[in-house]
C-alpha cells in the first residue's frame, strides 16, 4: 500500500527589477517595505524603486515571505535582475544557486 502525500510543495521565488519601462535600464532600490521573514499579502508594497525620472511601486502579486534581499537600498539595479528571494513558507530552505528560481508573481506601477 502506497502512501501519497498531500503536503504543497513549498517554493522560493525571485523578485526582479521590473520592466520593461520605456528609455530605462536600471532602477535604484528606494526604500524595502518590510524586514526579511515578513509575509506579505496580495497587492501589498513590497518596495519602492526609481528612475531618473519617476517612483516605481512594486507590489506583491502572491503571498509570499521576504527570505533575502539581493539588492540593497541605494543601489542602482538593471532591468530583469534578482532584487530579492521570497517563499511559501518562513522556513524554505534558500538555494545556494538562483538557477531555475521561477520569479514571483509581481505589479509595478510608474508614478
Amino acid at each position: 500500500m502506497s502512501h501519497v502525500s498531500m503536503e504543497k510543495e513549498q517554493v522560493i521565488y525571485q523578485l526582479v527589477v521590473p520592466g520593461p519601462i520605456e528609455d530605462v535600464e536600471e532602477l535604484r532600490v528606494l526604500e524595502w517595505h518590510g524586514d526579511v521573514n515578513q509575509e506579505f499579502l496580495v497587492d501589498e508594497l513590497i518596495v519602492e524603486l526609481e528612475t531618473h525620472k519617476a517612483i516605481v511601486e512594486v507590489r506583491a502579486g502572491q503571498r509570499g515571505f521576504l527570505r533575502q534581499v539581493l539588492g540593497e537600498a541605494g543601489s542602482w539595479e538593471k532591468i530583469g535582475k534578482p532584487l530579492a528571494l521570497l517563499s511559501d513558507a518562513s522556513d524554505e530552505a534558500i538555494p545556494a544557486s538562483l538557477d531555475g528560481v521561477a520569479p514571483l508573481l509581481a505589479a509595478f506601477e510608474v508614478m
